[in-house]
């Protein structure tokens, strides 16, 4: 069943005409703005036939519920969110040690946007995510991303650790992220199929989750602070992982 979504912001929009224009269903373009930058957008939405209205600027207002709009707001009616079932066809369809990020109830969609970012840069197969207890794709997570909320599959899970159950019958080795872990990143192999498996803010990994890890290895931290964001744990563990893999990931770049 089809995910209805207002999406606003000039980057988040230019961003859902490029990489998903055919679930861009309509859009409002601020009356008054003239400038460069709203010229492109209004040529982005007609080459892609996409239904405009001319509004003013307090219309524009109500319909993002007081969001910063830059003077375009357009509703998108994406897909239903990819399950299981979707993933494990993913996984029977690559070629190569697979490399996965999953997100264990991570919450805020500024978060989920950069990790997106993060894995479309490291070439992370996909992102896993719980459905319940965490952040989907929200317009925030679209305009965060800068794209990769198309460009990366995101799949969400009914039960997370049956989910990771499955994947290690796989053979794909699960790499949690843990401050309290004995052993560091730097000393694990991630040349092979790796889930990298992060925590949510604050809380960590959930009991359940932690306990299905394959290893757990904490990032080594020298100042005073205890703990990163998990966007910026994230890419220092998918970092690692594209460190290790160097020359396959030089490949495709």
């Amino acid at each position: 069943m089809a995910e209805e979504e207002r999406i606003f912001g000039v980057h988040a929009v230019r961003a859902a005409l490029k990489y998903d224009p055919g679930h861009v269903v309509e859009a409002w373009v601020e009356r008054e703005r003239r400038d460069q930058r709203m010229a492109r957008v209004r040529d982005e939405l007609k080459r892609a036939g996409v239904h405009t209205h001319q509004v003013r600027r307090q219309e524009l207002d109500k319909l993002a519920g007081g969001g910063v709009h830059q003077g375009v707001v357009i509703r998108y009616q994406g897909p239903a969110p990819r399950d299981q079932e979707d993933l494990e066809a993913l996984l029977d369809g690559l070629e190569g040690s697979p490399l996965l990020l999953v997100l264990d109830q991570v919450q805020d969609p500024h978060n989920l946007g950069a990790c997106l970012r993060t894995a479309d840069a490291a070439g992370a197969h996909a992102v896993i995510a719980p459905r319940d207890r965490a952040v989907g794709l929200t317009p925030t997570v679209h305009k965060v991303a800068s794209g990769a909320s198309r460009s990366v599959p995101f799949f969400q899970v009914t039960n997370l650790a049956r989910c990771l159950e499955s994947m290690k019958q796989r053979g794909v080795w699960l790499v949690g992220a843990a401050g309290d872990a004995d052993q560091t990143l730097y000393a694990l192999d991630l040349t092979g199929p790796v889930a990298v498996v992060m925590g949510a803010e604050g809380e960590g990994l959930r009991r359940l989750t932690r306990e299905a890890c394959d290893f757990l290895a904490r990032i080594p931290m020298a100042g005073e602070v205890d703990s990163l964001n998990v966007s910026v744990a994230t890419g220092v563990m998918l970092y690692e992982a594209v460190r290790q893999r160097i020359g396959s990931f030089e490949a495709v770049v």
